[in-house]
């Protein structure tokens, strides 16, 4: 929870010493620190810059990390941390690091802050020398900081708790807008490779959201045309930092500039054309951005229920009806969740206790219940509200420990596709790994009720699909370079054995099969038309649904097989802090872990894809293959009415004009798009729910725990 807090800009985290030591001075402690800036910092990249950003500690437990400024030895900051502290003597250790794209980052110095040297209810101006502990004669530099140290009078702690449920979980998490950038086009950038050219993207970041668009090689004048959202929560408007960047192979991404969005600035629900020269570089961003109120999203305990009240529900159900099928295309629905409780946690603590809290997450739009402390059977009986934007999204609820370092231990996860949930039925999942792979302890229950229109939720699947805010860098994992591998082997080896099957007809193993094949042939060729390719698609489709529906399913083997693919999980790389400086062989790295990163995501792209046309035939999400059976009856229409040469013509002057008609017009292809939503084999075992062992009802559990 404290890093929900974090995300706003705030840390209000609890920090203690474990060990059974009287505090200096009785009562708590709240300690304000304002993190300002960085002076003559240590050079630890090529170029003669770093990439600084600062972590604090308190009894060993990291209780912030500021944002990262790039290529800078005098970084500016100004970032607020509130620390909840019991005893003042245990130090405050500030650590800087130089942050590393894919390998470990480079210590910049420490130092210690005292803080039983500093003075009750005064605000104070610090600068502190940060050294090498093996180099202490090495200046590094220095850090300002502002200091206030307030004592907290009576139980602080119910205080504490209270604020972060009232303050973080009611104002932090509801957004007040929709913040949409179209990243158009670049102009006139500066060139960074030896060949007088680019390999520029973007990076976007808008506090913890932070996006990166694609790479577009060897020009100065890139055209992206790329959609981000951003989750507006500041009413006043924000700021959306820019920065450009050249990709290389083999080394560091060179900087090419960076500009800033003041969002106060800008008028709400219209679009507005901006022209950011960058500074630090060349050139010029095109963007297109847009502010929008905010969608329905609301966190209300569980008496609290808007779809309970028939006047609301009789609204909602309008509002998503037939006859609003082309008001705002981009409301597609609403789901509700309750969150009601959680049964048979794992023990997180050493007390044998945990302190779960939940966070349920929609592409996106993410919200969390307050913390039920010491308990492995909380209660929470929230309600969650979210407006749908693509049917095809999946509900991921998470369940975690607080703890009073910054981050949250895990528990388990479940994750529910939006098509696959029966409305108003209360329901116990079994908790999964964090890869989504196998079961851990404890079951969650759940109501969820999804209302959508289905001609918005089509039209929708045929646009780009949303992406995910950038949650870390990419790393190699050997695990999952084999896992795509098999993936991908096993998509070639039904490409082989289907050419083996065709072979065996033209060397006639099997008479009467090659006899029939040969006819079949000849009829084809002799009378072939276009409209029969998205016919037999069609047949093909109308096959395997009589198949299923006469109990002849054979998805489980594709199940069991990927199954077993998945049966080991991935190994966890925890990054250490570094105490020194200790570059030497690694740079030679980058080249080996860049390739591997591209064979290891194209193998999961190439296999995914593969996964997906087969599970369209294989009905494994029926929406959509009652959808591709509406597309491919209107196709086989289309082509047998029309001739081929205007269908062509059509197609071929809606190409070359569509720039013209819309300028800024994002580009997309229909059917990577409707494949897209279409889940891959590991998806489906991801999505797919475990059976809850039988157990005593919650009634007689509960008893047992009073006992």
């Amino acid at each position: 929870m404290g890093s929900k807090s974090q995300d706003q800009g705030i840390n209000i985290v609890e920090a203690s010493n474990e060990e059974l030591h009287p505090p200096s001075k009785p009562g708590m402690y709240q300690l304000d620190i304002v993190l300002k800036k960085g002076n003559n910092l240590a050079i630890r990249d090529r170029g003669g810059t770093s990439d600084p950003y600062v972590k604090f500690k308190i009894a060993g437990k990291e209780v912030f990390r500021s944002k990262t400024i790039h290529k800078n030895l005098n970084p500016v900051w100004d970032e607020k941390v509130s620390l909840l502290v019991e005893s003042l003597r245990e130090p405050l250790y500030v650590k800087v690091f130089d942050y590393d794209f894919g390998l470990q980052d480079d210590f910049m110095g420490s130092a210690y802050l005292y803080l039983e040297s500093l003075e009750h209810q005064r605000t104070l101006d610090v600068t502190i020398e940060l050294k090498d502990p093996h180099y202490p004669n090495h200046d590094l530099g220095s850090l300002d900081l502002t200091v206030t140290l307030i004592p907290k009078e009576g139980d602080f702690r119910e205080t504490h708790q209270s604020l972060r449920l009232s303050d973080i979980h009611r104002k932090a998490q509801l957004w007040r807008g929709i913040v949409s950038i179209s990243l158009i086009e670049a102009n006139n950038l500066q060139p960074m490779d030896t060949n007088g050219l680019s390999d520029p993207y973007v990076k976007f970041r808008m506090g913890h959201q932070k996006y990166k668009s694609k790479t577009i090689p060897k020009t100065l004048n890139p055209q992206w045309r790329e959609q981000f959202d951003f989750h507006l929560f500041d009413e006043q408007g924000g700021f959306i930092d820019v920065t450009v960047w050249d990709k290389d192979a083999g080394k560091k991404d060179d900087f090419m500039g960076r500009c800033q969005v003041d969002l106060s600035l800008l008028s709400k629900e219209c679009t507005h054309r901006l022209d950011m020269p960058l500074d630090e570089g060349e050139g010029m961003l095109v963007l297109l951005v847009t502010l929008t109120a905010s969608a329905a999203v609301s966190i209300a305990d569980l008496s609290v229920n808007i779809l309970d009240d028939p006047r609301e529900r009789k609204e909602i159900l309008h509002r998503y009806s037939l006859l609003r099928s082309f008001n705002n295309i981009k409301d597609v629905g609403m789901v509700q969740v309750k969150v009601i409780r959680a049964e048979g946690l794992m023990a997180a603590d050493v007390t044998g206790k945990s302190d779960p809290f939940c966070v349920v997450e929609l592409s996106n739009d993410r919200l969390q219940t307050h913390t039920v402390y010491k308990n492995l059977n909380p209660e929470w009986n929230k309600v969650f509200t979210f407006n749908v934007k693509d049917i095809h999204s999946v509900l991921e609820v998470t369940v975690y420990d607080e703890d009073r370092d910054r981050s949250a231990d895990f528990l388990g996860k479940v994750a529910i596709p939006l098509l696959n949930i029966q409305n108003g039925e209360r329901k116990a999942y079994a908790l999964k790994s964090k890869e989504l792979t196998g079961p851990t302890k404890g079951v969650i229950f759940l109501e969820i009720d999804v209302i959508y229109n289905i001609v918005k939720a089509g039209m929708r699947t045929l646009i780009p699909i949303e992406q995910k805010y950038i949650e870390e860098e990419p790393r190699v994992s050997k695990q999952m370079l084999l896992q795509n591998f098999n993936r991908m082997r096993r998509c070639i080896m039904f490409l082989l054995n289907a050419g083996c099957y065709i072979n065996s007809c033209f060397e006639w193993e099997s008479p009467q099969r090659s006899i029939c094949a040969f006819l079949l042939f000849v009829v084809v060729v002799w009378n072939f038309e276009l409209y029969m390719v998205p016919l037999v698609l069609l047949m093909l489709l109308t096959w395997n649904y009589v198949l299923i529906a006469s109990g002849k399913d054979t998805r489980q083997g594709d199940v069991q097989a990927v199954e077993d693919l998945l049966e080991d999980e991935e190994e966890d790389f925890d990054r250490d802090d570094k105490d020194s400086e200790r570059k030497g062989f690694m740079n030679k790295l980058y080249a080996i872990q860049d390739v591997c990163i591209s064979v290891q995501n194209a193998l999961d792209e190439v296999a995914s894809y593969g996964e997906r046309i087969k599970n369209t035939f294989n009905w494994t999400v029926p929406f959509l293959s009652w959808l591709a059976i509406a597309a491919l009856c209107a196709v086989t229409l289309v082509v047998y009415y029309i001739p081929i040469r205007y269908i062509v013509l059509a197609w071929g002057v809606n190409k070359f004009t569509k720039k013209l008609r819309d300028p800024y017009s994002i580009d997309n292809n229909e059917l990577l798009d409707f494949l897209s939503r279409v889940p891959s084999d590991v998806q489906v075992v991801q999505y797919r729910e475990l059976k809850v062992d039988p157990s005593p009802s919650p009634n007689k559990r509960k008893k047992n725990n009073l006992g």
